[in-house]
């Protein structure tokens, strides 16, 4: 089974990439960011390549390891095919910027400069060309991997990289969309197209892997060709005879002037970009001795990776870590929140998790209070002290725990039968009655404590 991939993925720019329409397609009613350049008009002459779309694909490149063509003539390609969404008959895409890159040990073999067509629906027979002319960054794979498990892994980091860029639109809503190749030992390359996910991917891979298999397996020919996938049915079904490359006609646009990316140029991208997830992964791995599961969550949101260091340069790295993967990313999920959505400072989180390690509040406190601090950012001591839990003193624990054994003998008497959940209902009984100021481990174990000398 050999797998690979073309993603095509939208940049985030203001302006299209040869006029200067807006790139705001779904915000406004269809057609309505078209000029003649993006719609193909006869006589209508293309703008010079969007600089900042440049950048970005360069950026991302460099962030996939890939090695930035310099110095050389990269043509502005016209890939000819007829289809409605395509008012001028070509596509623009350009030649090679970059090549050999890696991901997951996915090899990238060439990434790409293109141009979003318009948008058909072919129920209606309508075309919006308000997307016509959105810059696209184009990554193309090697087919490495060998089953949709390793093609949805492989898929997830890409989306992460490019996410880590600042530079693309979110995936949802058609921003990425990716080609999948796959073939059988024995069969054709087949192309599926109509993918906007990962999980669309995952899925279009575990249909067409068992309708080749099936065909193989009674005789048939798996024939080279192109396939729409249908995520509703989550079917694919055939759209055409794969094209081979001489069917697409390219020639250099006559009307762009080319590319000639300097290295210096390509080097002052390098050193203002940011950190690609997968090394920083490593780098929190070695610096804060943390393990591989709490890194990757860590590095799965730039912005959280980032509040986890500067957090860590204030309190125990390993603490800080624990609190991430569990407390933190629960109450983000919970409160439906991303990293880059958080309103307290790293001071604030690290103040919070001070209290924590001087058990000057317990865990689930602590919970209670960065819940809070997600809502309305303050001082955690000052939220400590509205949410009343300025912690027990000790006399009080002791007199709570007596009173709880005294008013619950029958709890008492399962736990010393053997019954040992009986122990969690006398400390629930226990916080009740602190009001949630104490720590249930501690409760336990006076509790434990307290019952055994009862029977000695």
């Amino acid at each position: 089974m050999k797998i690979g991939f073309e993603v095509h993925q939208q940049i985030n720019t203001k302006r299209k990439m040869y006029c200067n329409c807006p790139t705001n397609y779904q915000e406004v009613p269809p057609n309505t960011n078209i000029c003649p350049i993006c719609t193909g008009m006869p006589g209508a002459k293309p703008l010079p390549p969007n600089q900042k779309a440049v950048e970005a694909a360069v950026e991302i490149a460099l962030m996939l390891g890939c090695e930035i063509i310099t110095g050389q003539t990269i043509y502005i390609q016209r890939k000819h095919y007829d289809y409605p969404d395509l008012p001028s008959g070509y596509q623009r895409t350009s030649l090679p910027i970059a090549s050999g890159g890696n991901l997951q040990g996915v090899r990238i073999r060439e990434i790409h400069l293109e141009e979003d067509p318009g948008q058909y629906d072919p129920t209606t027979g309508t075309v919006d060309y308000n997307r016509s002319g959105i810059p696209l960054v184009e990554i193309v794979t090697e087919p490495d991997m060998k089953s949709p498990e390793e093609a949805r892994k492989f898929l997830r980091a890409l989306v992460r990289v490019l996410e880590y860029t600042g530079k693309v639109r979110p995936e949802a809503g058609g921003a990425m969309r990716a080609d999948v190749n796959i073939s059988l030992e024995g069969g054709g390359r087949v192309e599926v197209k109509n993918i906007n996910s990962v999980k669309g991917a995952y899925r279009a891979l575990k249909f067409e892997i068992i309708r080749q298999k099936e065909r193989l397996k009674k005789g048939l020919a798996v024939k080279r060709e192109t396939r729409a996938f249908l995520e509703s049915q989550m079917v694919t079904v055939p759209m055409r005879a794969k094209e081979m490359e001489e069917d697409y006609r390219y020639i250099p646009d006559p009307d762009i002037f080319p590319l000639i990316l300097e290295e210096a140029w390509v080097k002052k991208i390098r050193e203002k970009m940011a950190e690609p997830p997968h090394l920083r992964e490593k780098r929190l791995m070695e610096k804060y001795k943390i393990s591989a599961a709490t890194a990757e969550l860590i590095v799965s949101e730039r912005e959280l990776a980032d509040l986890y260091e500067a957090v860590a340069s204030e309190v125990d790295p390993k603490l800080a870590a624990n609190w991430f993967k569990t407390r933190l990313k629960k109450v983000l999920n919970y409160m439906k929140l991303r990293a880059a959505d958080v309103k307290f400072t790293p001071a604030q989180l690290a103040a919070l998790l001070r209290m924590v390690g001087e058990n000057r509040v317990t865990p689930e406190q602590g919970e209670l209070i960065l819940r809070e601090l997600a809502r309305n950012p303050d001082d955690p001591e000052k939220i400590m002290r509205e949410l009343g839990l300025i912690p027990i003193k000790t006399t009080e624990l002791v007199a709570a725990i007596d009173r709880v054994i005294t008013e619950n003998p029958k709890a008492v008497e399962d736990y010393l039968r053997g019954k040992d959940e009986a122990i969690n209902f006398l400390t629930g009984k226990v916080l009740r009655l602190t009001r949630g100021r104490a720590d249930p481990r501690e409760i336990t174990k006076l509790l434990l404590t307290k019952i055994k000398s009862h029977r000695n």
